[in-house]
């Protein structure tokens, strides 16, 4: 698809075989699919050769929902259980990796949220100042009688959640729009937003209800999955530099291999 051949120790890989295995990888174009399809053959060929080089034989294997891999397969899984050896993630590592990701290891807060949602384009400036009216009118009115809500949403919300009374369920972070979210989230338990909230929808009255914050899990917890992404992480590094141990040897040429997020070491 580039126009210059790939070559893998000295070999060439067939344009019919590179066309045939593209059908293999989904791509946003087809010169995409077919510089993916040529790195996956390019490096399966170093590794065979390599497999061939050091005569190693596989027994037959199975992968990883059950089915018997094909000869070629199982003996490169041969070669890479042979050849590429890397750590186990101790207690230590795993610690650090905790610490340094925190984040990572909390439960989102979730909010009960309902709304009352004022349809309006953004870039009708007309009709977003009335549908802002609108909303402070209805505002107000809560604040004045906050039993109200699900009624008014029923009546004034475009929003289909208006036939739950606006009711929206739990809602915890990235799952609304960022100006709604800000401002929900911002909110204690069962208040109401005393300003009216434009979104790309139009305006909203938005009232929180239950609010469960974010737990941070324990060390305990996670440390087997800790372990798992680690181990994995340093096994793709390794089958990468492997990989490129055998192109520096064999030479590659027509295909820029791509290392440890290549077809062949996923």
């Amino acid at each position: 698809m580039n126009g210059e051949a790939v070559i893998v120790g000295g070999r060439e890989i067939p344009s019919a075989a590179i066309a045939a295995e593209a059908q293999h990888h989904p791509a946003p174009d087809a010169a995409a699919a077919w510089n993916a399809a040529a790195e996956a053959l390019a490096v399966r060929q170093l590794l065979l050769d390599e497999a061939e080089r050091l005569d190693i034989a596989a027994e037959p294997l199975l992968d990883a929902e059950g089915r018997p891999l094909t000869g070629e397969d199982a003996r490169i899984d041969a070669l890479l259980e042979r050849e590429v050896r890397t750590p186990q993630a101790d207690e230590a590592a795993c610690r650090r990796f905790y610490e340094a990701h925190r984040e990572r290891f909390a439960s989102p807060v979730l909010v009960e949220a309902a709304h009352i949602l004022i349809e309006a384009d953004p870039a009708d400036e007309f009709a977003m100042g009335l549908a802002m009216g609108d909303a402070r009118t209805l505002i107000r009115r809560l604040q004045a009688e906050p039993d109200r809500f699900a009624a008014l949403a029923r009546e004034r919300s475009a929003c289909p959640s208006r036939e739950q009374g606006g009711n929206l369920g739990q809602v915890g972070p990235g799952q609304m729009v960022k100006p709604f979210e800000a401002a929900l989230f911002a909110l204690g338990e069962n208040e109401l937003c005393q300003s009216p909230v434009k979104t790309r929808f139009g305006v909203h009255v938005i009232r929180s209800g239950r609010r469960a914050e974010g737990r941070q899990l324990p060390f305990e917890a996670v440390q087997d999955a800790i372990a798992s992404y680690l181990e994995e992480a340093s096994y793709r590094r390794a089958v990468a530099q492997y990989i490129a141990i055998l192109a520096g040897q064999a030479g590659v040429s027509g295909v820029a291999l791509g290392g440890a997020d290549g077809p062949m070491v996923q």
